[in-house]
C-alpha cells in the first residue's frame, strides 16, 4: 500500500507509542484521584503540558487539552465569541475553512443572533485582506482563519490578518492543524516581549526553502487562540489541544466538571495526551529538512503527472503551500472514480469532494477560490509525510498514467456507443 493522505491522518510514531504504553496498562488511575494511581496519571498530565509548551514556548496554562481538532475549533470560536457578548455580535471567518470552523460560526449565525461576514479568497486560495480590513467592525467579536488548508496546502498570510485585528483590538482565532509540524516555528526569545512588539521581530531559525517563517510561520504570539490535533502530527486519533493566551476568558461548550481549570470538563485521556506531547517533540525535530524532502517529492509527482496527462492542473500553485500537498484536478474525470482506481492500484489518496446520500458534493474550497465545478469535481489531493519515498511517487505517477489511459479509453468507447 501508498499512503498519500497523510493529510487526512498520519501514523503513530514510535515515541508516541512508547509514551502511550504505561498509561494503557499499569498507569490506569484517574488523573482527578486523590491517591497514587490518580496522582501518577495526573503527573502524566502535567508533564505533557509542560514539553508541549515548551516546544511552542508558550505558558503551560495556556494548554487546553481537548479530543482534537474538531473539539478545539468549536471551543474557540463559540467559547470566545460568546465570551465577549451576552447575544450577537459579528464573527469574520473565510470561505474555505474546515468544516470543524465553518459548522460552529454557521451555528452562531443561525441560532444566536450573530452576523458573519465570510471573506472571500483569490483564485489561488489566499483571503482578501481588503475585505477583512473593511469587514472589522466595533461590534466584531472574533476572526478565525486558519494557517493552512487541509485541501490545498495554501498558507494564509497571518503576519498581516493580526496586525489588522491588533489593530482593531479583536481577538484572533487561528486554526493551525495542518499546519503544524509542516511548517517551521516562529520561536521568540522572550514571549512577552514578543507579544508586545511583533512587527519588529524575526525568526531564530529562518527558512530558505519556505517562504520566511516570520511571514507564514507557526507564532502563537500573532494569535489569542490555536487548534491542533495530534493524528495531524503523528500523534493518536483522540487527542488535541486549544492554546488560549494568558489572561482571557472562554465560555465552556461542555459541562460536567473542573477539569482543565474549568474550560473543558470531562475525564482526560491520559495515554494519549501523553503520546502527543512525544510526536509534537519528534515531530519539530529537523521539521525544514523534512518538508524540504518531502517538497522534492511532491514536486516530482506534478512533473510525473503533467507530463502524462496534459489537462492535469494544480490548485493554488501560485500561493505559498505546504511542502507534502498537491491538489490536482483532472478535467474531464470524476474524482470519485479516479480515487477508487487509486484505491484498486493500492494508493490511498483524497479528494475535496464527500459522497453524501450517493451524490458527490464538489469541494467547497475549489469553489470559493472561483474554480469551475467542472475542476472541482475531478480533484484529487496526494499529501505526503515522513514515510513517503521516492519509489512509491513513481509508482504513483505511474498508476496515474494508467488509470486516466482507461477512463479515457473507456469514455470514448461510451461517447461512440
Amino acid at each position: 500500500m501508498i499512503y498519500l493522505d497523510y493529510n487526512a491522518t498520519t501514523p503513530l510514531c514510535n515515541a508516541a507509542r512508547e509514551a502511550m504504553l504505561p498509561y494503557l496498562d499499569r498507569h490506569f488511575g484517574n488523573p482527578s484521584s486523590i491517591h497514587a494511581a490518580g496522582r501518577e496519571a495526573r503527573a502524566a498530565i502535567d508533564d505533557a503540558r509542560d514539553k508541549l509548551a515548551a516546544s511552542l514556548q508558550i505558558k503551560p496554562n495556556e494548554i487546553i487539552f481537548t479530543s482534537g481538532g474538531t473539539e478545539s475549533c468549536n471551543l474557540a470560536v463559540l467559547g470566545l465569541a460568546r465570551q465577549r457578548s451576552l447575544r450577537g455580535g459579528h464573527v469574520i471567518s473565510a470561505k474555505t475553512e474546515h468544516h470543524a470552523l465553518l459548522n460552529p460560526v454557521e451555528h452562531l449565525e443561525n441560532n444566536e443572533g450573530f452576523e458573519v461576514t465570510w471573506l472571500n479568497v483569490s483564485r489561488d486560495g489566499v483571503v482578501d485582506l481588503d475585505q477583512l480590513a473593511k469587514s472589522i467592525r466595533p461590534e466584531t467579536r472574533l476572526v478565525s482563519i486558519m494557517t493552512a488548508n487541509n485541501e490545498t496546502g495554501v498558507i494564509q498570510p497571518m503576519r498581516e490578518i493580526s496586525q489588522l485585528c491588533r489593530e482593531h483590538g479583536v481577538l484572533l482565532h487561528n486554526d493551525m492543524v495542518q499546519a503544524f509540524g509542516k511548517i517551521p516555528l516562529v520561536i521568540p526569545s522572550e514571549v512577552e516581549e514578543f507579544r508586545d512588539a511583533t512587527e519588529k521581530l524575526t525568526p531564530q531559525h529562518p527558512s530558505t526553502s519556505l517562504r520566511s517563517a516570520q511571514d507564514d510561520g507557526i507564532d502563537l504570539s500573532l494569535v489569542d487562540a490555536a487548534s491542533f490535533a495530534a493524528h495531524k502530527f503523528y500523534g493518536p486519533k483522540g487527542a488535541g489541544f486549544l492554546f488560549l493566551r494568558s489572561g482571557l476568558a472562554i465560555q465552556p461548550i461542555m459541562f460536567g466538571g473542573a477539569h482543565e481549570n474549568e474550560r473543558r470538563p470531562g475525564t482526560e485521556n491520559v495515554a494519549a495526551i501523553a503520546g502527543m506531547a512525544a510526536a509534537a517533540e519528534w515531530t519539530l525535530r529537523d521539521c525544514e529538512g523534512e518538508q524540504e524532502r518531502e517538497r522534492e517529492l511532491r514536486d516530482e509527482l506534478w512533473t510525473r503527472i503533467s507530463e502524462n496527462i496534459p489537462d492535469a492542473k494544480q490548485n493554488g500553485a501560485k500561493a505559498p503551500r505546504l511542502a507534502n500537498t498537491l491538489n490536482v484536478s483532472l478535467l474531464g474525470l470524476d474524482s470519485e472514480m479516479l480515487l477508487i482506481a487509486l484505491d484498486l492500484e493500492g494508493v490511498c489518496a483524497s479528494s475535496g469532494s464527500a459522497c453524501m446520500v450517493g451524490s458527490v458534493v464538489a469541494s467547497h474550497v475549489l469553489l470559493a477560490m472561483g474554480l469551475p465545478i467542472e475542476r472541482a469535481r475531478s480533484a484529487v489531493r496526494f499529501s505526503l509525510g515522513k514515510w513517503t519515498t521516492a519509489d512509491e511517487i513513481k509508482a504513483t505517477g505511474d498508476a496515474m498514467r494508467k488509470i486516466v489511459g482507461r477512463l479515457e479509453t473507456r469514455k470514448s468507447a461510451y461517447a461512440v456507443a
